[in-house]
């Protein structure tokens, strides 16, 4: 009888065990869990480039104020953090519709620095949940891979917020750059590729060029790396093994 019943709990533990395509299915198609903050980056990302040469710098904010606040939901934030963080993104609202109204300038400072400061404290949030979190899972992977794109994010908009406020072009004879210049040379400095053909004139755009290259390799090696080689999926055990158990 006792055989019968493990054989039993055993069948239904394996049932219950969800394959690892169905894992990573739930993980984009559940909104508390890191599989749409990865998309909603994504999302961005193609709005900031399709839209740069439009001036839907608004458009873009808009669309990084929701990234942020599906961060901070799925991150599980302190109540006194996300009070901050609301704080932020009405601000970086108030900063769109006053773009959107010439009274920041289309593509101004005020515009830059309102998504450097968005894209500065979501990936914060990312990696302090993921650390505090006791397995490596899906979600993990996903989570340290969200984090690692939004810091590439963070220095493109760093990069155009130093170009509104220097006096010389960002890149010299190149000019300032545009939106989707300064991403494409964001994360070809934070993966060291390093094709050449966008160079910082001067500083402080040269030491944050730097900065990013560290940054992002440290972050890959250390915490993407380590995330990756420490998840172990659950085996999927044959129903005919369990019952011969």
């Amino acid at each position: 009888m006792r055989f019968n019943r493990a054989m039993e709990h055993a069948e239904g533990h394996v049932a219950q065990t969800p394959r690892p395509g169905r894992r990573l299915a739930e993980a984009f198609s559940t909104i508390d869990s890191y599989g749409p903050v990865l998309l909603s980056i994504i999302a961005t990302y193609v709005l900031a480039v399709a839209l740069s040469a439009e001036d839907g710098g608004q458009i873009v904010l808009v669309a990084q104020i929701l990234n942020v606040w599906l961060v901070f939901r799925v991150a599980q934030a302190h109540r006194s953090v996300r009070r901050a963080t609301n704080v932020l993104l009405v601000l970086a609202a108030l900063t769109a519709a006053a773009t959107l109204f010439g009274l920041g300038g289309n593509n101004g400072p005020l515009l830059f620095a309102a998504s450097c400061v968005l894209y500065l404290v979501a990936p914060a949030a990312i990696v302090r949940h993921l650390v505090s979190r006791r397995v490596i899972d899906v979600q993990t992977i996903l989570g340290a891979i969200a984090a690692y794109l939004l810091i590439g994010m963070f220095f493109a908009f760093a990069y155009q917020l130093v170009a509104t406020i220097q006096s010389g072009p960002f890149f010299g004879a190149d000019g300032d750059g545009t939106v989707d210049q300064d991403l494409f040379f964001s994360f070809i400095t934070m993966l060291t590729i390093g094709y050449g053909n966008l160079v910082p004139a001067g500083n402080p755009g040269q030491t944050l060029a730097v900065a990013e290259g560290l940054i992002g390799q440290l972050f890959l090696v250390v915490a993407v790396a380590k995330a990756v080689t420490s998840w172990q999926p659950v085996p999927r055990t044959p129903k005919g093994d369990a019952t011969r158990r």
